[in-house]
Parts: structure tokens; C-alpha cells; sequence
């Protein structure tokens, strides 16, 4: 007797973003959802950029053209939060060198 699994596929078919959570409505009837922070982009968004989506790629993932942010399926259903870019501050030492100043020597 086997005891194989048929793996289903994660495809959405209707998201929603609240203010504290983003729940994504998958095409097999699978309610899925994970904590908004895992997108800042999303959770910096206004509520008028979270309602301006379009589902990408039959389902696979959305997209947000406002906030330009892509979300996939499966990085909700296998846990996978947006990394924010580092930033650059004026405190953090630069690593390039002075440059001398024009007219000198040496």
C-alpha cells in the first residue's frame, strides 16, 4: 500500500491585507495568512496601495504596483518574510578616503 501524499498546488485566488495581517485565499480553498510585518513595504503602504493588487502568474504570487512588492504563495505557506534593505546613515563611518584639497602638493 502506498502512502504517498499528491502535493497540491499553492496558487491564490484572493488576498487581503489588514492592518495587522496578510491573508491570502488559495485557489483549493486553503485560507492562509501571515503577519503583515513581513512585508514593510506593505505595512508602510496606505490603505488605498494595499487595495491596488493584481494576482501574478495564475495565482503564484501578487503583486503591488503602487509599492512595487511581490508576494509569492509559497514563501506565505513556507514562511518566508521580505528582507529590508540595508541603509546607509550618516552615522556609520564611510570607508572612503578624504580627498586633498585642489592646489596642494604631496
Amino acid at each position: 500500500m502506498s502512502t504517498a501524499v499528491k502535493l497540491q498546488e499553492v496558487r491564490i485566488k484572493e488576498i487581503k491585507v489588514s492592518g495587522d495581517t496578510i491573508t491570502a485565499h488559495l485557489v483549493d480553498g486553503r485560507v492562509i495568512s501571515v503577519p503583515l510585518a513581513w512585508s514593510w513595504r506593505l505595512s508602510e503602504a496606505t490603505a488605498k496601495q494595499r487595495a491596488n493588487y493584481r494576482i501574478i502568474g495564475d495565482g503564484d504570487g501578487v503583486h503591488w504596483p503602487d509599492i512595487d512588492e511581490d508576494i509569492s504563495a509559497e514563501g506565505m505557506l513556507y514562511g518566508v518574510p521580505a528582507r529590508r534593505p540595508h541603509r546607509h546613515t550618516q552615522n556609520q563611518s564611510s570607508t572612503k578616503r578624504p580627498t586633498k584639497a585642489r592646489g596642494t602638493r604631496g
